[in-house]
């Protein structure tokens, strides 16, 4: 109720008003209608995630226990599965969101149900795995049917790369889905890592929303994420209580794929790439290196670079905070992109963007002075 009382007070209105301009009272107008709907459905899923996990972790520790190995960054038996509190209460929000109010959903309803079963299709897959190793040909072919489906239920006149046939395109988008889903697991490594990733991901993709430079759906599921990944990250700080595990970075891969594909939708390519590309650069390169080296890459390992960073003299928090500064940069970099509206402006920040990631990256992969 509080919330709801925040979004509706006309002294919000009049500073909305007066930082638009007093010429713009439609914009303004459209800018609190949005806001009415993101900030409670935020603070909506921060309530239910921190509750859920406090009542799950209990459970979660007789049940789902992660034991430290040779390939740990965790010394202490510590309970994972914490990621099922942030994709329930993600769609759990979104979804009385849009049961409210039905025009949310504009004509993207049927693609964010499937949407959302594939997201709850991976998180059973991903429970299971947490519970008891599953096998890796298993895991592969349910993220396939995952993603697929999500593919399959994309709009026939979505064209991110127009000069590209269609079947090529989707065939892209397919693999590219397949491999952000498993993109969320490798990264999710350390503690606070993809609360370090996700908080300035969707935080930049709620301001498009407010902005109206994307759809209210995406916004809504973007507000959804980032406050009930806020409520799971006083569990997760180094050291953690509690971990995602797979049942939580699988379907958030699949959601934040998702989320991205709308900024594609809408043309802002540059943008769709520069805001996850810390997480793109370094899972690329250290799978490339693996396979390069001819290991077997499906296997767990130690050498994502933030990993390194630890066996380097880095502890978490300096990690986690230089990922952290580093995604916020990326983010004010693909909004340049997106208000620039220019090749030029958009190529230029996209150099910007992995120069200063390569610097981090390399920053890791050297002993700390």
């Amino acid at each position: 109720m509080l919330v709801f009382a925040l979004v509706h007070t006309r002294d919000w209105s009049a500073i909305v008003r007066r930082r638009v301009g007093a010429n713009s009272d439609i914009m303004a107008e459209e800018v609190i209608g949005r806001l009415q709907v993101l900030a409670p459905a935020g603070l909506a899923a921060f309530l239910l995630s921190l509750g859920l996990i406090a009542l799950l972790r209990p459970w979660l520790a007789r049940h789902a226990l992660a034991r430290p190995n040779a390939r740990s960054s965790h010394r202490q038996p510590t309970p994972q599965g914490g990621g099922i509190a942030v994709v329930t209460a993600t769609l759990i929000v979104a979804w009385t969101t849009i049961a409210l109010s039905p025009a949310l959903a504009q004509n993207q309803f049927g693609q964010f149900l499937t949407v959302t079963a594939a997201a709850v299709l991976l998180a059973g897959v991903g429970a299971i795995d947490d519970m008891r190793s599953m096998p890796m040909a298993a895991r592969l072919t349910v993220q396939c049917i995952a993603v697929g489906a999500v593919v399959v239920s994309l709009p026939e006149a979505l064209r991110i790369l127009p000069q590209l046939p269609s079947w090529i395109e989707r065939a892209g988008l397919f693999l590219g889905g397949v491999w952000f889903v498993n993109l969320a697991n490798f990264m999710d490594g350390i503690d606070w890592m993809t609360v370090a990733e996700l908080v300035p991901v969707t935080a930049a993709i709620i301001l498009l929303g407010v902005c109206g430079a994307i759809g209210i759906l995406p916004a809504l599921a973007a507000a959804a994420l980032f406050g009930a990944i806020v409520g799971f990250a006083p569990f997760n700080k180094p050291v953690a209580q509690i971990f995602l595990g797979d049942v939580g970075s699988l379907p958030i891969g699949l959601l934040l794929g998702w989320l991205l594909l709308q900024l594609m939708e809408r043309g802002y390519l540059a943008a769709a790439i520069i805001l996850p590309l810390y997480y793109l650069a370094d899972a690329t390169v250290t799978l490339a290196y693996r396979v390069g080296r001819a290991d077997p890459f499906w296997r767990a390992h130690r050498i994502h670079f933030y990993q390194r960073a630890t066996d380097n003299g880095f502890t978490v928090p300096a990690i986690i905070g230089r990922v952290f500064l580093l995604n916020v940069a990326l983010g004010a970099l693909a909004l340049i992109s997106i208000a620039a509206a220019s090749s030029t402006v958009s190529l230029a920040v996209f150099v910007a963007g992995m120069v200063i990631v390569t610097c981090l990256l390399r920053m890791f992969a050297r002993r700390k002075r």
